[in-house]
């Protein structure tokens, strides 16, 4: 099986970009040098400011997504160690996303 990593770069405009990758070093490489994706090529530098590690490149991509599809704040409470923070965030999200 191939390791893998779901990742979050902070970009130079403040957005965040999520990713999954089965070699993190190399893949942070290419986004600084602007051959990673469109969205961090027109937001250089970035950073890495999070990043998961699985056993498979398929969980990694998995929580990718799952990630993509959170808010800022959710992300952020994630990059800041604040897991117990993500169900109240979500719900707070949802309960604005109604009205």
């Amino acid at each position: 099986m191939m390791k893998g990593w779901m990742y979050i770069l902070l970009c130079s405009d403040g957005s965040y970009y999520t990713g999954s990758t089965n070699d993190l070093d190399r893949r942070i490489i290419q986004h600084q040098i602007g051959e990673g994706a469109s969205h961090t090529k027109k937001r250089l530098p970035v950073k890495l400011v999070y990043y998961e590690e699985y056993h498979r490149i398929d969980l990694a991509f998995y929580r990718e997504k799952q990630v993509q599809g959170w808010n800022r704040k959710k992300k952020e409470a994630l990059i800041s160690g604040m897991p117990e923070l993500l169900p109240k965030l979500a719900i707070a999200y949802r309960d604005l996303t109604k009205k």
